[in-house]
């Protein structure tokens, strides 16, 4: 029985990164065994135990085989004669094929430490082609080291390019779709998961909504970069920047101007409206991909209203009043928080405008802390009953916007 330190934990340290979880592998020992050592089973599809001490995760070393379409579609093999050569030619990337013994020595069949040091994304094997959330891998790994300067093998993405043509990513889960998209939205360069799933064809496949937006174009003088899909990708980045690892602000930036695809031919590159007509998409891509109601809900305020907040020094203070009630910011400012990240993200995510100020943000925020300031005690006291309270508070919080517009207009 021999165990080996792989995957991330090998990758990162090569990387000179910090390791996150330590996964192992075990040769040579069987499920009798490793209970018989006080390990703790988790696995259900195959056997992965738990160390009695560290709680690190030890796996039998194993082999799969297609039996179908889809992630679900492998028959795996894991008894003491499966080698550690054949456990790692199982896996997806040369980078995560790499073992590491107790003694720091390295085996490495399929050459990672090369396209580590080469930062390349190369599949280990053709047996890539049989599990399709390794499109979503690889598209969600060149996103967190593409400021490492990775990029995807050529041969790899040819290979990923005839498993779209094969229909194998067609058969994707939502749940598996959206876990690997949730990561890819928390990572250092969100927008390279776009391009490689674009480039692969994926794009169209999983996302037709985010696809659609490539081609669109936009006012030159608002939009130096033209191109509606480059622009999303821009803002992706940018969310990346002002709130590194929220994939709740990424999404929200990924959708926010998914009704740009559907403005008529005729009003183009202009967009009046795509607010509003960037609802329905959206909520057909969160619903498709089962996201999250808060993120499903969040990333529709800011279609919505993302304008609004640009504009907020515009706007009346009843206006004003509305779109912090409709984020429900009074009582839960960590909504706002998200939002005017999503929005900032926007701003900013144009050729040109990546350092641009963006006063609303604090301005909005000066705004919902008069308006929460505002309690129902005092109307209470003052005889008050039923819906005139409401009626009553939100009266004085549209005052008390004002009163912060006119501070900020003199400042």
């Amino acid at each position: 029985m021999q165990t080996y330190l792989v995957g991330g934990a090998v990758r990162d340290n090569l990387l000179g990164r910090p390791a996150g979880d330590r996964d192992h592998v075990v040769v040579g020992a069987s499920p009798e065994r490793m209970l018989a050592l006080g390990f703790r089973p988790v696995g259900k599809d195959f056997p992965v135990f738990l160390h009695p001490e560290t709680g690190e995760e030890y796996a039998l070393a194993r082999t799969e085989r297609k039996s179908g379409h889809g992630y679900h579609g492998f028959v795996f093999q894991a008894d003491a004669g499966v080698t550690l050569e054949q456990d790692l030619a199982r896996r997806d990337l040369t980078i995560n094929a790499i073992a590491e013994d107790e003694h720091g020595a390295l085996t490495d069949p399929f050459g990672g430490a090369r396209d580590i040091a080469a930062r390349v994304l190369r599949h280990v094997s053709p047996a890539f082609a049989e599990d399709p959330v390794r499109v979503l891998r690889t598209a969600r790994f060149a996103a967190r080291f593409a400021p490492l300067g990775f990029a995807v093998a050529p041969e790899t993405m040819a290979l990923m390019r005839q498993m779209v043509r094969d229909g194998e990513v067609d058969h994707l889960v939502p749940e598996r779709v959206w876990a690997e998209t949730r990561k890819a939205l928390g990572e250092a360069r969100p927008s390279a998961f776009l391009r490689v799933l674009r480039a692969c064809g994926a794009l169209a496949v999983l996302f037709p909504e985010v696809d659609a937006l490539y081609g669109v174009p936009q006012r030159a003088e608002f939009h130096p970069e033209i191109d509606c899909g480059t622009h999303v990708e821009l803002v992706l980045d940018q969310a990346a920047r002002l709130a590194p690892g929220d994939d709740l602000v990424g999404f929200c930036a990924l959708t926010h101007d998914l009704g740009k695809a559907l403005t008529p031919a005729d009003e183009l590159p202009r967009h009046i409206g795509h607010e509003q007509r960037g609802v329905a998409p959206l909520r057909a891509l969160a619903a498709r991909l089962k996201v999250p109601t808060e993120h499903a809900a969040l990333a529709e305020l800011v279609c919505r209203e993302h304008l609004h907040a640009h504009r907020a020094f515009e706007l009346k203070p009843a206006t004003v009043l509305k779109l912090l009630t409709a984020l429900d910011a009074l009582r839960r400012p960590a909504r706002l928080e998200t939002f005017l990240a999503a929005c900032m993200a926007d701003q900013r995510g144009r050729s040109g405008h990546e350092l641009d100020a963006y006063p609303q943000a604090d301005y909005l925020r000066a705004t919902r802390d008069a308006a929460a300031a505002i309690d129902a005690a005092g109307f209470v006291a003052a005889g008050l009953t039923g819906p005139a309270i409401g009626q009553a508070m939100a009266s004085a919080r549209v005052a008390a916007i004002a009163d912060m517009k006119a501070k900020h207009l003199q400042s």
